[in-house]
């Protein structure tokens, strides 16, 4: 990532190759998230070492549409090849193309203003935000962490 001149992460644009996953769907009000997040990753990775499969990468959360009440949302792991359906776990996958990529640092109630500003960013280069965009979590979130501490890339797939 490139720094700016405050020092936080600058936006960028990147290049993304479609990369398999392993994930967990639904439709969840914006309250149920955190819960959402747990359940979900507690059937991931049973799910993906059951058929032989490896985790590729930190989780992700994939999110479609603009956030209201509720979301569509995917949670998982990018995986070294296609799993098959295993109760809630179902393959999916991350999109090939041209995407604008952010590295937000610290605690989640700050992700907004960081989704907001990747926005900008996007627009102000002009061009056009998809409707999808996804959340890697390089630091793994656990309860007890510093909040400081947390990194967050943010991927927001465009077009001209």
């Amino acid at each position: 990532m490139q720094e700016s001149t405050t020092g936080a992460a600058a936006p960028e644009l990147v290049t993304c190759e479609q990369t398999a996953t392993a994930v967990v769907r639904g439709t969840v009000t914006m309250d149920g998230i955190t819960e959402f997040f747990d359940r979900s990753f507690g059937a991931l990775p049973p799910a993906i070492a059951a058929q032989g499969a490896a985790i590729t990468g930190p989780a992700f959360g994939r999110y479609d549409g603009e956030p209201a009440d509720t979301i569509d949302i995917e949670v998982g792991f990018t995986v070294d090849r296609e799993i098959r359906p295993d109760g809630d776990v179902v393959p999916g996958s991350l999109p090939a193309g041209r995407a604008a990529r952010l590295l937000h640092s610290g605690a989640f109630d700050g992700l907004d203003a960081s989704w907001e500003r990747l926005r900008a960013w996007i627009e102000g280069h002009g061009l056009t935000p998809a409707t999808m965009r996804w959340e890697c979590y390089v630091t793994e979130p656990t309860p007890d962490m510093d909040p400081r501490d947390l990194r967050v890339e943010l991927t927001w797939p465009v077009s001209d």
